[in-house]
């Protein structure tokens, strides 16, 4: 008989004590150790007298996963129990609480959807650069930290893409929870980190509206309709939503993963960056698809049986990068914003679908810069971001794939830092000035973001050359 948590009961130096959740398939408690100080819970599965394969080997592969796992948005594990006397995890207890309460007072205020938005996309962002695919993202799964932060849990039906799928080797059923599974796992591809976009996309549709697109559905026939049938556009449900989110929620819960969102950094600028989402016929759509579509969609739909089979995790990150290219405006600076441009060409020649960033800053210490205006009386923002569009414009990339953001700060390096973290940026291009006694010394901004850069930096130089001619 395998031994069961109860409170009071011992097991490797840790004591239980209040269960604190119980839920379909594991028990939440309260843990103690004397080496450990900080609060902990037990993670201890459901495990019936009879066989119960799913949910062991779910909890085997919560196991694999989350002890490799790192970083703010996922529980610091301290310490696994195998199945020999009683399978357990035990992490860190989450200081903020669970999401779902404030998911089930949705529809939010739409400046609390985009903030809440941005802090789930962050966590998913930070997810995929460890190769893992979580697959049941939903309200219930998502915690937050005091200090902000949105922490994924349950990775038991998750995919990590260097290590085998149990799931997949020993159940042919597709596995997820309903309201938020997406079409390709209905198709039984577990493979495909944009699964968990389009699960971003319904709560992101749950957080405006306050309902989910298709319902609750409870039978997997049920799940199949949405391979042909349309959600209700948002704002036919809630007006006020404006056109440029109904695109991204939208664009989200494309059918086809191809048309969604490519990563969880692409959906994260979009949500940052409202004024430059390129809106579609999406956008403007106010009711549901007609008959006639969707009876041509259910023709094709009702025999396909997959996708294009996607890359792995790395591999179709690497395919979309988000790279910011910081951009010296000042007239000394030109000769150096032309090779810059040629440099940007040539990586896209390797990157054909990357996503161009275009920023530069406006440092607020200088002498008339803390107005915003120069000695004309001209809006220096705006100067500089009809300047940032005209350098882009020898780039030839389509306005969807090109963003323009004008930074202000004290100290350039910094910002530019500071806005390549938030947006999950993959890599930073900048030109660096020649050499010289003040740079020796005191340092340069492209010195600066080499060293402290979340992400790879190219930095290009002129060649001495065209500094001569």
């Amino acid at each position: 008989m395998p031994t069961r948590p109860h409170p009071g009961l011992e097991i490797d130096g840790f004591t239980l004590g209040e269960k604190l959740h119980t839920g379909g398939f594991a028990t939440i408690w309260e843990v103690t150790h004397p080496d450990h100080a900080l609060p902990m819970v037990m993670k201890v599965p459901t495990i019936l007298d009879g066989y119960d394969g799913p949910t062991i080997v779910g909890f085997e592969v919560e196991q694999m996963i989350s002890t490799r796992l790192s970083g703010p948005h996922v529980p610091r594990v301290i310490g696994i129990g195998g199945f020999e006397v009683m399978p357990y995890i035990v992490s860190e207890e989450i200081d903020g609480g669970c999401f779902l309460p404030l998911f089930q007072t949705a529809p939010l205020p739409l400046s609390d959807v985009l903030e809440v938005a941005a802090r789930m996309v962050a966590a998913v962002a930070d997810l995929h650069r460890q190769q893992v695919i979580h697959l049941d993202l939903k309200p219930e799964n998502f915690l937050q930290r005091k200090s902000g932060e949105m922490v994924m849990v349950d990775f038991g039906l998750s995919r990590h893409d260097r290590l085998p799928d149990l799931l997949a080797e020993e159940f042919a059923i597709p596995m997820g929870t309903y309201p938020y599974i997406a079409p390709e796992q209905y198709l039984r591809c577990r493979d495909d980190l944009r699964s968990d976009l389009f699960a971003l996309g319904v709560m992101l549709y749950g957080l405006a509206t306050g309902r989910t697109p298709w319902g609750n559905p409870k039978t997997l026939r049920e799940v199949r309709k949405r391979l042909w049938r349309d959600p209700e556009p948002p704002r036919a449900i809630r007006r006020e939503i404006p056109e440029w989110l109904q695109e991204i929620i939208l664009r989200a819960l494309s059918v086809d993963p191809m048309r969604r969102y490519q990563s969880a950094a692409q959906m994260a600028f979009d949500l940052g960056h409202p004024g430059q989402v390129t809106l579609t016929a999406r956008a403007h759509k106010l009711k549901r698809d007609g008959w006639l579509t969707v009876f041509d969609r259910w023709r094709v739909m009702r025999k396909i049986r997959r996708f294009s089979t996607p890359n792995s995790v790395a591999a179709q990150l690497a395919l979309v990068p988000v790279i910011v290219v910081a951009v010296d405006l000042s007239p000394e600076g030109e000769p150096l914003a032309e090779a810059l441009r040629r440099a940007v060409t040539r990586m896209l020649m390797i990157e054909p679908d990357a996503r161009i960033a275009c920023v530069n800053v406006i440092k607020t210490a200088r002498i008339g810069i803390d107005q915003g205006t120069d000695n004309q009386g001209n809006n220096l923002h705006v100067m500089r971001l009809v300047q940032l569009k005209a350098w882009a414009d020898g780039i030839k990339l389509p306005d969807h794939r090109l963003t323009y953001t004008v930074l202000e700060g004290p100290d350039p390096g910094q910002a530019i830092i500071d806005h390549a973290k938030t947006n999950h940026v993959d890599q930073i291009v900048m030109g660096a000035r020649g050499h010289s006694t003040t740079r020796r010394y005191l340092g340069s901004v492209s010195a600066q973001v080499v060293a402290e850069a979340h992400c790879s930096v190219t930095v290009i130089r002129v060649p001495e050359t065209w500094v001569r001619t």
